[in-house]
């Protein structure tokens, strides 16, 4: 019996890296690559890890921050595996040089936020390895994002839209409402560094997209369409960034519970009613910006928001 013959992916290609290119292609995304260098920063010793009180919160409360602190470091360990492969991708096209550098500190910025998420699920008394509801898995083990880097049939511009113009863009205006309501001082400055980084993620996607978008093909703009589309309605609104957007359930419901509790103790979660106007209204922009390249957004559905 014969075995299925297995998709092909870009480690099939076979292709020389010389003569090497370091030149300036996109001059916005290497200007990116120099900040993300000057402004690195250490989980372990730039955040103040003294300033933290575990005795101020209940035992409800630190066993909710620490489901909620983890599920961060769930979420940026799957950034750090997709850094990677997008790196293997760059390689692979070749695409100009300047996303290549960019990516090098990409990648080191998501391991610090893993491990800073890491280190306060910690100081709340333990990271927790996998969600405590098991069917939550399906809203948060991944988006995708490594098997469209190895994919030869989908562009790099179509998966930098999907991941960064829009799951990142929203990932941002999630961790800046956080720090406008998170009371702790510690987890407030572990937000506020993740969202500092994040600024440059979210520019990287626009600025890379400004520099392609008037060479593209409609083809290839339908592509990206389509790819954003997907990231929107079967990521994001099933529940990848915020726990009350998953199907309703059991398990979600729990998660939900966790949110709230820890928002209650102001160690970094928000709430359905304070989120939801922060994520209409970033999708709203991100449809606006996309229309400037041709790219339309469709209005979207979940049964928490109506159409949008």
């Amino acid at each position: 019996m014969s075995t299925p013959a297995q998709p092909a992916t870009i480690l099939d290609r076979s292709r020389s890296i010389f003569p090497l290119d370091l030149d300036v292609r996109v001059p916005k995304v290497r200007d990116l690559f120099h900040m993300a260098a000057a402004k690195q920063w250490d989980p372990a010793t730039d955040v103040d890890w003294s300033a933290f009180d575990a005795s101020r919160y209940s035992e409800e409360q630190r066993y909710a921050a620490r489901q909620y602190w983890s599920r961060r470091a769930w979420s940026e360990y799957g950034a750090i595996s997709e850094s990677p492969a997008l790196q293997l991708r760059f390689c692979s096209d070749p695409c100009p040089p300047d996303l290549q550098l960019y990516f090098t500190i990409r990648s080191q910025e998501e391991s610090r936020h893993a491990e800073a998420c890491y280190r306060m699920a910690e100081a709340l008394g333990g990271y927790i390895e996998a969600p405590v509801q098991a069917a939550f898995q399906g809203s948060v083990a991944t988006h995708g994002v490594r098997k469209m880097a190895l994919d030869p049939d989908t562009s790099i511009e179509a998966t930098l839209a999907a991941l960064v113009c829009a799951a990142e863009e929203i990932a941002f205006d999630v961790f800046r409402h956080l720090t406008q309501i998170t009371r702790d001082p510690v987890a407030n400055q572990i937000c506020t560094l993740i969202m500092r980084d994040e600024v440059r993620h979210c520019a990287l996607g626009w600025r890379y997209l400004d520099h392609r978008v008037p060479s593209m093909t409609r083809d290839e703009l339908q592509q990206a369409e389509d790819a954003v589309i997907n990231m929107m309605e079967k990521v994001e609104l099933n529940g990848y960034h915020s726990a009350w957007l998953a199907p309703d359930n059991p398990a979600s419901r729990a998660e939900v519970e966790v949110d709230r509790i820890t928002w209650e103790a102001g160690l970094g979660a928000t709430t359905e009613e304070l989120e939801k106007p922060v994520f209409v209204a970033s999708v709203q922009r991100i449809r606006r910006q996309m229309q400037d390249w041709g790219i339309n957004l469709p209005t979207f559905r979940h049964p928490k928001i109506g159409e949008f």
